[in-house]
């Protein structure tokens, strides 16, 4: 039930800057709130006594400052990538990123490395960029791989060092904090560069949009770290499952919501992708 929370959430991402971007409302304000939001939902769920200096002593608070200088850093790496390189590569470059917590996930954590489970690994790849590949698209066009490479190691490092921190630093009881953590870091540092560029105004329509977004961005997390809490799934099992849902899901509301085509290519995706949960989960 996490992981699908979890994916929904994080599906439910995409949707809302496709719905602000056709609506023209600052995606930027939107994202500097969106933490902000994020931030106060961690500790009114947080069930521990907060102060300052607990949370500065916390096991996890530098991983905390780490995390959170990379979720706005990456964010503007992908924004970056998508402008220059294209949506579709941009996508490919974040989703295949999955692999790098998967890995880690069996050589640190020493999870099963079947037959079955390896062919449902490389077939998730497959389906992440199938079913991410537009018309006339690829990422051999592309003269320069520099951001979407940066793009693809800060995503993976960003999934590997959750799942690490969650096992050996954070208590179950202490989600809340740290998620909350995380993002008052990244909304701080998001505050400071709106002010640097002399940004800093919001506007009601920002203010409401970083709200919806920030609530299911806390979802997205929240519930992916209750999902590497829980004993059912391996981490590698799980961030497949997690990234191909995603990925799925994503494409099946774009056509359904905002009519976009999906190509022959896109459908190989699709049922790769299914086949490739079947294949992991049942393993």
């Amino acid at each position: 039930m996490y992981l699908l929370l979890s994916i929904l959430c994080s599906t439910l991402i995409f949707i809302v800057f496709k719905t602000i971007d056709r609506l023209q409302i600052s995606t930027l304000h939107t994202i500097v709130i969106n933490y902000v939001t994020a931030c106060g939902l961690g500790m009114i769920l947080n069930t521990q006594p907060i102060t300052i200096k607990n949370t500065i002593q916390s096991d996890w608070f530098l991983g905390a400052l780490f995390l959170g200088f990379l979720f706005i850093s990456i964010f503007f790496v992908m924004a970056r990538t998508a402008q220059t390189h294209g949506v579709s590569v941009a996508s490919v470059a974040s989703k295949m990123s999955v692999i790098i917590p998967v890995i880690f996930g069996i050589i640190v954590y020493n999870e099963g490395t079947g037959k079955q489970k390896i062919a449902g690994i490389i077939l998730a790849l497959f389906a992440v960029y199938w079913t991410s590949l537009k018309k006339n698209t690829s990422l051999k066009s592309k003269s320069s791989l520099t951001l979407p490479l940066i793009l693809f190691l800060g995503s993976g490092i960003i999934d590997t060092s959750i799942k690490y921190l969650e096992t050996y630093y954070v208590p179950e009881n202490g989600i809340p904090m740290f998620s909350a953590a995380i993002f008052f870091i990244a909304g701080s540092l998001g505050f400071i560069y709106l002010l640097i560029k002399n940004q800093w105004r919001f506007t009601l329509k920002n203010l409401f949009s970083g709200l919806i977004l920030g609530v299911i961005n806390y979802g997205s997390i929240y519930f992916l770290l209750k999902a590497l809490n829980h004993e059912t799934f391996e981490s590698s099992t799980l961030f497949t499952i997690n990234n191909v849902g995603v990925v799925m899901l994503s494409t099946l509301s774009a056509l359904l919501l905002f009519k976009e085509d999906l190509s022959k290519k896109n459908w190989i995706g699709i049922s790769f992708a299914i086949i490739s949960i079947l294949l992991v989960t049942l393993a």
